[in-house]
């Protein structure tokens, strides 16, 4: 049960979304091939929606790579209704692995499967509960995270820890790199889970309460710049929230996209004043040059090119 790339990216070895390489469904699937107390019957994910300018409706990830594969996909709107909750119970299902499905899960779906559903969690919990636990702990400036897989309750990411495993978050990682690396270690534990499972194994650890967060879901505004902050702080927001929800500022009346940039760590002025002609702009500790940017409907260029199209002269306040 799932819906983005976190949860599918790989059909029949070739790479088929823009983020992650191998993820929990196509190994799954590659799994069954050569575990014969494996079998995957149905995949569950969002329904297709609008989207781009056409608003054109288009079919998940997950839903791509389990039709690619002969899966079944199912798409309801909701799991609410009791008639979708018999469908699922009919499937007379060992366990359901969860991976970023995005619809929540009632009583009637947890209980339905004989060990119940299990879900791959991108952090360590119970640090960063919720839905962008990997957005979130860049933001934070967290020098870790991971994967862990756990017993789903009715609560948000608060059942029993089945597996964990950790990964370095640098000061290059991305919120497409660490989640391309999240979704290998979540591909792979879960195997590891599945056979501990079928060979009675699994020991199930309590989440203990301290150190608990909630990683909050994004909004638009989550993405907008606030030069008072240090440059350290805004150059995480960028990784982390590239490319969605976006960071941006404003210039001229329009919004312009941050996508990289660079602490400059000797030079000063009042916050959001543009310094030199490399987009190098004050912050409220040390400074920031933007690498690449992008105005709306224009292709990603460096700053200075985006300068010089727009005259702005030195010493401009964004």
């Amino acid at each position: 049960m799932g819906t983005p790339e976190f949860a599918a990216d790989v059909a029949f070895g070739k790479p088929v979304f823009p983020v992650g390489e191998v993820a929990p469904l196509m190994v799954l699937h590659q799994a069954t091939f050569s575990q014969p107390w494996l079998k995957l019957v149905a995949v569950y994910c969002q329904p297709p929606k609008p989207a781009g300018r056409g608003h054109r409706m288009q079919i998940t990830p997950v839903q791509i790579a389990a039709e690619a594969c002969g899966i079944e996909a199912r798409t309801p709107k909701t799991l609410r209704d009791p008639i979708e909750q018999e469908k699922f119970a009919a499937l007379n299902l060992d366990v359901a692995v969860v991976a970023a499905y995005g619809l929540i899960l009632p009583e009637g779906i947890l209980k339905a499967p004989k060990y119940g559903c299990i879900n791959i969690h991108g952090s360590l919990l119970p640090r960063w509960r919720g839905a962008a636990p990997i957005q979130r702990a860049i933001l934070a400036g967290d020098k870790e995270t991971g994967i862990t897989i756990m017993q789903m309750d009715s609560g948000v990411d608060t059942g029993a820890m089945l597996m964990k495993e950790s990964v370095a978050i640098t000061d290059k990682t991305t919120a497409q790199s660490l989640q391309r690396d999240l979704a290998g270690i979540g591909a792979r534990l879960i195997v590891r889970a599945l056979a501990d499972l079928a060979a009675g194994k699994l020991k199930p650890t309590p989440q203990p309460e301290e150190g608990a967060c909630y990683a909050a879901k994004l909004t638009r505004e989550d993405g907008k710049i606030d030069w008072t902050k240090p440059a350290s702080e805004i150059e995480r927001q960028i990784r982390a929230l590239t490319p969605w929800p976006g960071c941006f500022f404003s210039l001229k009346g329009e919004n312009v996209k941050a996508l990289a940039a660079t602490i400059v760590a000797d030079k000063t002025g009042a916050p959001g004043t543009l310094l030199d002609e490399r987009f190098t702009v004050a912050c409220g500790k040390q400074a920031l040059r933007f690498d690449r940017v992008q105005r709306a409907g224009k292709n990603a260029t460096d700053g200075a090119s985006l300068l010089r199209g727009l005259r702005l002269p030195i010493g401009s306040q964004l």
